[in-house]
């Protein structure tokens, strides 16, 4: 029973290591990658609205 326990403290113990390795985004390049995805989607939705107005008016002129 006490070799269960001992495992499991080894491997929180190795859990632990492994997040201190961690290289963790600064808030800067955070703000930075968000603004562009955000953008980005921004532009893919007003693109299909634009493409769909005009496929729509084109229905209603034919």
């Amino acid at each position: 029973m006490k070799k269960i326990f001992k495992s499991i403290a080894r491997y929180f113990k190795g859990v632990k290591k492994e997040i201190g390795r961690i290289r963790w985004t600064s808030g800067k390049d955070l703000l930075k990658y968000s603004t562009v995805a955000v953008s980005f989607m921004l532009f893919i939705g007003v693109y299909f609205y634009i493409i769909e107005l005009l496929t729509s008016l084109i229905r209603s002129v034919a």
